[in-house]
């Protein structure tokens, strides 16, 4: 497997991405990985190598660029989770449409990657991904969100508001319990993208609270995580592959 770093420019400056991709020339259908709010950790780049291993060319932008290198140490506290809440507050759906718009275009000029992308993204990137399923309907052929946060919301940039541009399919994963989603969203949802006809799977996976997919989180549910593996790589065979 080959993985480095590359600096994508973005109209707000270079954002670093870690990528991943397997040996050879490729090229491979393209995978986003949108951090979750903690952001860059190792914990992401063994997701970002394990959609390598399956034969993707796999990139994880640091959202968390136009500050410079942020990193937490959530060990410390409560101080540390307030700085960590504190900066993804400042993230807007524009904002990562833009550095979306980057990745595109260093993909798009990348021999080594398919112009036809997947993305997906937890928690706090539930809204990008869908968010550029609907403003970039010609290259996102595929969406997954677990456990999105933001999805539906009544301002004007809700990304649910897109459902009428979506060509791509989308898998949205939900928790039994939690508290980062209201209880409108999956109906609300449920209702935009069955009018814009999306082709798209909702689904709640039992006995799981919000942060089910990472190893290293309390909530961790091994089956529902590989579960949720299974669907994507599936998802993305049928939308990216050929």
């Amino acid at each position: 497997m080959q993985e480095f770093h590359a600096d994508v420019t973005t109209p707000d400056g270079v954002m670093e991405c870690f990528v991943a991709h397997p040996d050879g020339a490729g090229p491979y259908p393209a995978v986003i990985l949108y951090m979750d709010v903690p952001g860059i950790r190792e914990e992401l780049r063994d997701f970002s190598r394990r959609i390598a291993e399956q034969g993707y060319f796999s990139v994880l932008p640091d959202l968390y660029y136009r500050d410079g290198k942020v990193r937490f140490d959530l060990s410390k506290g409560e101080s540390e989770l307030q700085k960590m809440f504190a900066a993804g507050s400042k993230l807007t759906n524009e904002m990562i449409m833009r550095d979306t718009q980057g990745m595109l275009d260093y993909l798009a000029a990348n021999p080594t990657a398919t112009e036809k992308t997947g993305v997906i993204g937890y928690c706090m990137s539930g809204q990008f991904v869908v968010a550029a399923a609907g403003t970039f309907p010609d290259r996102i052929a595929a969406a997954a969100s677990l456990y999105g946060v933001r999805i539906v919301t009544d301002q004007d940039d809700s990304p649910h508001k897109l459902a009428g541009n979506i060509k791509g399919e989308l898998y949205l994963g939900f928790a039994a319990h939690d508290p980062y989603v209201e209880d409108n969203v999956i109906p609300d949802l449920t209702s935009a993208l069955d009018d814009a006809g999306v082709t798209y799977v909702i689904e709640t996976h039992p006995d799981t609270e919000h942060g089910f997919c990472f190893p290293q989180r309390p909530a961790y549910s091994k089956k529902a995580a590989e579960r949720v593996w299974e669907i994507v790589f599936d998802l993305y065979a049928r939308t990216l592959a050929g």
